[in-house]
């Protein structure tokens, strides 16, 4: 019985492992899409917002045929429970790069963002792109140096959210109310990424070895 249990938590596990891949993926092409203007990119993100959705709810059916037919307790049942609240998260993550896509294809053909700040949404959309990888490797391998990596490169997110906060609010802001309030949003949706991100490799780490993830 219990190996059976182990397999079904194990493919469950896989399965949430290849959602970070594609949430990443997704990541990374609406960063594409923002930084060239490029709509095709935009709307392939869009379109398989959908699929992810998809995804979510048949990991999350996995995770009840888990429940109902092997009946866990205990440590067992939080496992499932946490890889429910896992799917949860990346199912909210690939949302947020689809946000990220529709703002790139609504002020098609101009960028979304002013030429000046471009370079700050480069960078935040590598760190998401990277966080994603990380925490597929910390849902497969439940690796704390990736895990605290997660952590780092979440704080990273935060400071460049922090400066765009600034450089939007400051009184010689050049580009209009709508350009600042793109910029606002898009900075709020890379950060809630990273946030996820960090949620389930902590959720993750907690799980398989009791410690905390500083």
């Amino acid at each position: 019985m219990r190996t059976a249990f182990h397999e079904q938590l194990d493919a469950l596990n896989e399965g949430i492992a290849v959602l970070c891949e594609r949430t990443g993926a997704m990541i990374q092409l609406a960063t594409d899409a923002l930084l060239h203007a490029d709509v095709e990119a935009a709307e392939h993100v869009i379109d398989h917002r959908d699929d992810i959705d998809h995804a979510c709810a048949a990991r999350e059916a996995d995770a009840f045929v888990i429940l109902a037919r092997q009946a866990p307790v205990a440590r067992d049942l939080r496992a499932v429970v946490s890889a429910m609240r896992n799917v949860a998260d990346l199912q909210r993550m690939g949302t947020l790069a689809a946000h990220v896509a529709q703002i790139s294809r609504r002020r098609h053909p101009q960028t979304a963002a002013p030429a000046d700040v471009l370079g700050y949404f480069a960078e935040m959309g590598a760190i998401a792109a990277r966080l994603a990888d990380d925490t597929r490797s910390v849902v497969l391998e439940a690796d704390s140096d990736r895990a605290a990596q997660l952590a780092a490169d979440d704080e990273a997110m935060d400071d460049i959210h922090r400066r765009l906060f600034t450089v939007v609010m400051d009184p010689g802001w050049p580009h209009g109310t709508i350009a600042a309030v793109d910029v606002t949003l898009l900075s709020r949706y890379y950060e809630r990424f990273a946030d996820h991100a960090v949620e389930i490799a902590q959720r993750v780490i907690y799980q398989r070895t009791g410690k905390r993830q500083d």
